[in-house]
């Protein structure tokens, strides 16, 4: 495959005012974008963006690009990722832009494509897109312009979209729940979806200034929710990312449930109403115990490279529907085409309800495998440790003698000299031995 100049896993992203997020680059990609979609369909794209102060100033570049190009804009404002992908694809809309840069602090940024399908555009496309960014932007005559209207009403129809995935039967009458919204694109949207079905709803990271997305709040940063739940003696808590399409989860005695664990609890609910098609789809860093709680099931389970997109690859090629990261990004193609927050949430609730169990109890039958990390440093770059006979020799016997009992996973950082040593095992004194001891082989090889 040709590699890529500006498109990495989940779009463009960088620290803003540096290349390629500034303003210059905005407009060349809005308008590549544009001609590279131009007259496929609608000829509008969707532009939506989380709560950063740069957003404004990468929406107004994005549809004077896209305007040179002769495509209309339909502004969103501030968005969920998920809504961007459902409106897209309701709006039937050639693409759907999110500015967003996710879990990341306000000072960096990114553009990400949603295709006329509410999915990651295809390489083809954005090597399109690429290919056309080394052209000059010659601008429609000035009859032919994209017009830009705003779409007034795109948090409500995404309010309802999500009520919509919950069951018609069910209402959260009665629980109290705390969301917290890492004063990003959910801000004005998951409290109402929620009080709306019946919560009583608790904010906290509603109040959006700019600068404060994901600052010690949110689906990153869990500490404000589970103190949020125990002040409040909430029944269970919310915590989304910036953009909206991870979640982390707290029970009612404060303790946090992680994507995989919500993806167990999502995957054994489809199980017991005949829904389950296939297996789940976790990734390299999915832990060693959800397998096993999947196992005990009978539920198949496959593992894919770290990363959404490559999770969404994996049940595309399977035809399988639930799947995942530890992270929070949570993929149920039954209900929405990308990872949305609020509606993985509230398919958890629903399961509550529907067994009668509190958050607490839901996940027991997944038991957590104890993990550790170490990272280590290696000077010399043209040595790769991991193809060192002697770091496979040690990682073979921690295998053999662990067997189904651990896991051990190696991973070269794509951005720093580490290798990231990970062992996990069924108790915490096996995990530290066989990391430590594989660790230091490696140290040896770098």
């Amino acid at each position: 495959m040709t590699e890529r100049k500006y498109f990495g896993t989940d779009g463009i992203r960088g620290k803003v005012g540096e290349s390629p997020i500034n303003p210059e680059f905005a407009i060349k990609l809005g308008y590549a974008a544009g001609k590279v979609l131009a007259g496929q369909g609608t000829n509008k794209v969707l532009i939506g963006k989380d709560t950063r102060i740069s957003g404004y100033m990468l929406e107004s570049a994005l549809e004077a690009g896209l305007s040179a190009a002769g495509i209309n804009i339909g502004l969103l404002g501030p968005m969920p990722t998920p809504a961007v992908a459902y409106l897209t694809k309701t709006f039937r809309s050639e693409a759907g832009i999110v500015i967003s840069a996710s879990h990341n602090p306000y000072y960096d940024n990114g553009i990400k494509f949603f295709s006329s399908t509410g999915q990651k555009l295809d390489d083809t496309i954005e090597l399109a897109i690429e290919a056309q960014l080394e052209k000059p932007i010659v601008c429609v005559e000035s009859d032919k312009l994209g017009k830009a209207t705003r779409i007034s009403d795109a948090a409500g129809r995404y309010i309802e979209y999500c009520k919509g995935t919950f069951p018609s039967d069910l209402s959260l009458k009665g629980l109290k729940i705390v969301v917290d919204c890492a004063h990003g694109a959910t801000y004005h949207i998951a409290p109402d979806v929620l009080s709306e079905l019946g919560a009583h709803v608790i904010e906290i990271g509603t109040s959006p200034n700019g600068t404060n997305i994901n600052h010690q709040v949110g689906a990153t940063s869990m500490r404000a929710s589970v103190e949020a739940v125990k002040e409040h003696k909430a029944d269970l808590g919310f915590a989304l990312d910036g953009d909206g399409d991870r979640i982390m989860m707290v029970d009612e005695n404060g303790k946090v449930i992680d994507g995989d664990e919500i993806i167990f609890i999502i995957a054994r609910e489809a199980m017991k109403s005949g829904q389950l098609q296939g297996g789940v789809v976790g990734t390299k860093m999915s832990n060693l115990g959800m397998e096993v709680a999947l196992e005990k099931l009978g539920i198949p389970f496959a593992r894919a490279d770290v990363g959404d997109r490559y999770v969404m690859e994996m049940l595309l090629a399977k035809n399988w529907k639930i799947g995942g990261e530890n992270s929070g990004h949570v993929l149920n193609l039954n209900l929405a085409s990308t990872g949305d927050g609020i509606v993985a949430g509230l398919q958890v609730i629903a399961a509550m309800l529907r067994s009668n169990m509190k958050l607490s109890v839901l996940n027991s039958g997944f038991t957590r495998f104890p993990q550790r990390l170490i990272n280590v440093k290696f000077a010399d770059s043209s040595k790769n440790p991991l193809e060192s006979d002697e770091v496979n020799a040690i990682v073979q016997k921690a295998e053999e003698e662990m067997g189904e009992n651990g896991r051990v996973l190696l991973r070269k950082s794509g951005t720093e000299p580490l290798i990231r040593v990970m062992v996990e095992a069924i108790n915490k004194s096996l995990s530290d031995l066989w990391a430590e001891k594989i660790a230091d082989v490696v140290k040896k090889a770098s």
